[in-house]
């Protein structure tokens, strides 16, 4: 099954009998026309016919796609059940392709839930009903506890290893898994077990995947890793190789092929950051635009509303003529509010047409996370608007706790050793990524959670040649280093360290 965020979620599972804190009243009958209606939000709980004369009660929502799919927790004949409901109008393919993918997954002996009831829905649509796992961790909510860590960290490698051991599996079957997120492999009962079948082909019959096809596969499910890990595949690649039955010469070129696959996930990551889809809500009129990860939409409903006035109720950090920026506290969470002001008429004509500096960080922030490299979450974008003229606009970020650089650290000598690590990873990674900064001041590095985080992402790029990037790096590397005098002893183990201009 599809995850619905970057970290995945719960899904299908082990039947069991309802407990008894179930609800036991019965609701109204559901067709499939309204729920196409409902869009987002069916009404729940609700219950549909199936074709035998049986009913299915519609408990819990995981995932929506709004007329097309839903997917939750039901009952059926008082057991519990993972019920996908295919309900638009060509819905029948997609059903047929997930029946055939769990079946092949079920021959080739390959843990997943296991089939109850392929069947059509009274009034058309149609449903598929699997055992419900439970309890259950989807590998993608296992790998956000360790996600901003080290690559070389051993619970990240504990992860990983299985992960590929799984892949090497499904290749030997024949198989191919075409969207391989994490959020498709689940941790339950001591094995990881593999969802969404409807992603899943039968390539070669008794034989393993060709090398070409099964490398290609390969590297979309390594992509789905931080670049970091591009460094550790060799200590991944013989699990899979094992299980796989596969020379690992065979899987030269690797590199090359995460690399595409991680530029195209990157691209259409980007492009829903501002529409809106499962991960994104996105409002937009002609007079405002907002945009907010689904899973915070309802806790930031007031500062979406009206983010002056919880601006006027917080903690001003910085009060500028060209931005304001707030800690405020949103249902005893500490948020940070950034607002980009309009200086002047001059200013505010020479923005109209283009995007907000919040636009920008906004999707700069999204770009930073969805690359591995520590930056607060940036969890909602509001601007302001007159047709297509932007005016203000406001960035809504977590808050970090944590000193910046410039006072956390001493000139008079070398980093400690957790810091130092930390600062070479992240410049490391900034490089490797061709990324720069714009303004790489030390109080724009915060220490936080033994890492360094970026904040101020306003003239971030990601910069398409490394002769760009070049340029760049050398304007942000002198001006962190301007933080301490060229004498100290700071400044000098970060001249000897830091990526050469």
């Amino acid at each position: 099954m599809s995850a619905s965020s970057p970290t995945g979620m719960r899904a299908d599972g082990v039947g069991v009998r309802l407990p008894d804190r179930m609800p036991v009243s019965q609701p109204a009958l559901t067709g499939v026309g309204a729920l196409r209606a409902a869009g987002r939000a069916p009404q729940l709980p609700f219950r549909i016919a199936l074709d035998d004369g049986r009913e299915l009660t519609m408990r819990r929502l995981l995932r929506v796609l709004p007329g097309k799919r839903l997917v939750g927790e039901a009952e059926l004949d008082d057991s519990r059940v993972l019920a996908k409901l295919f309900i638009d109008r060509h819905g029948g393919k997609r059903w047929q392709q997930e029946r055939a993918g769990l079946d092949a997954l079920a021959r080739a002996g390959i843990p997943t839930p296991a089939l109850i009831a392929a069947k059509t829905i009274a009034g058309g649509g149609y449903a598929l009903l699997t055992t419900f796992l439970e309890p259950v961790e989807s590998l993608a909510e296992a790998w956000a506890r360790v996600a901003g860590r080290s690559a070389d960290e051993r619970e990240a490698l504990s992860l990983l290893v299985p992960l590929l051991a799984a892949y090497g599996r499904l290749h030997a079957a024949g198989l191919v898994h075409e969207d391989p997120h994490l959020g498709n492999f689940l941790c339950h009962a001591g094995h990881l077990w593999v969802v969404d079948g409807d992603a899943v082909q039968q390539v070669s019959a008794r034989r393993s995947l060709p090398a070409a096809r099964a490398r290609a596969n390969l590297a979309m499910l390594l992509a789905q890793l931080p670049p970091a890990w591009d460094d550790r595949l060799s200590e991944l690649l013989p699990a899979y190789a094992a299980a796989a039955g596969a020379d690992e010469s065979e899987l030269a070129g690797l590199r090359e092929e995460i690399a595409r696959f991680r530029a195209w996930r990157l691209r259409d990551y980007l492009a829903k950051t501002v529409r809106d889809c499962t991960l994104f809500a996105v409002e937009q009129s002609t007079t405002c635009f907002r945009a907010v990860l689904r899973q915070e939409a309802a806790a930031l409903a007031v500062v979406l509303a009206s983010p002056d006035a919880v601006i006027d109720g917080g903690e001003l950090l910085k009060d500028g003529a060209t931005c304001t920026v707030a800690r405020v506290l949103v249902d005893r969470r500490e948020l940070v509010i950034k607002r980009y002001n309009l200086k002047s008429l001059r200013h505010a004509l020479g923005r109209l047409w283009r995007p907000s500096r919040a636009w920008h960080s906004w999707r700069e922030g999204q770009r930073l996370q969805f690359l591995g490299i520590s930056t607060p979450a940036p969890l909602a974008l509001i601007e302001e608007r007159a047709g297509p003229l932007r005016r203000r606009a406001w960035l809504i970020c977590e808050y970090c706790r944590g000193p910046n650089l410039l006072t956390h650290l001493s000139p008079d000598c070398a980093p400690p050793s957790a810091e130092a690590r930390a600062i070479l990873d992240l410049f490391e990674s900034l490089c490797q990524q061709r990324i720069s900064h714009g303004d790489l001041k030390a109080t724009n590095l915060l220490w936080h959670d033994n890492r360094v985080l970026l904040i101020d992402l306003d003239a971030v790029v990601q910069h398409r040649t490394a002769a760009a990037h070049a340029r760049a790096w050398r304007r942000d590397r002198a001006r962190l280093l301007r933080n301490w005098s060229p004498g100290s002893a700071l400044h000098r183990w970060l001249d000897d360290r830091l990526p050469a201009a």
